[in-house]
């Protein structure tokens, strides 16, 4: 089963279902390899294609829904998708309802550290994370009315929150 929904900013919108299209297959392929059950969804959204990947209670997805497990196979269906395209790709993978896990982990984080804020500390650091991570705290960080920005390189490139302005 596939949907794809429409909004797009610097990649056509063919481009992302194409991109969508190849990662669904790819990982339709490993489902398939490994016997797990899985509904595919694909979205299209802030010039990226999203690929979602669900199953109802009982199902046995849970071994693929690691935070590690998600981010090695988004990789791995990046790679799948730029051998066929000859593109990189910034697909988003997600399996099980990890994306929303890590996003409450996130949130719980940011939380924790704008209360170090308020309590008066000058700034708060957050543990280095991947650039879509950093992205989704800078926008949990600037709902809560603080600032932020990223600091560091490759793999130590983390959040900095502060009062702001």
């Amino acid at each position: 089963m596939t949907d794809v929904h429409h909004d797009t900013d610097d990649r056509s919108l063919a481009q992302l279902e194409q991109e969508g299209d190849i990662a669904a297959d790819y990982i339709e392929e490993l489902l398939d390899i490994c016997d797990l059950d899985g509904d595919i969804d694909i979205d299209a959204r802030n010039g990226r294609a999203y690929v979602s990947v669900n199953a109802g209670e009982g199902a046995n997805l849970g071994i693929l829904s690691k935070p590690e497990t998600v981010s090695a196979l988004q990789e791995l269906t990046r790679l799948a998708v730029q051998t066929k395209t000859g593109v990189f790709s910034r697909l988003i993978l997600d399996i099980g309802g990890s994306r929303d896990q890590r996003r409450n982990e996130l949130a719980r984080l940011v939380d924790r550290a704008t209360e170090r804020i308020e309590a008066g500390a000058a700034e708060a650091a957050l543990p280095p994370m991947s650039s879509y991570e950093r992205k989704l705290v800078h926008d949990l960080v600037s709902e809560r009315g603080f600032h932020s920005e990223s600091r560091g390189e490759g793999a130590e490139r983390h959040t900095v929150i502060s009062r702001g302005a």
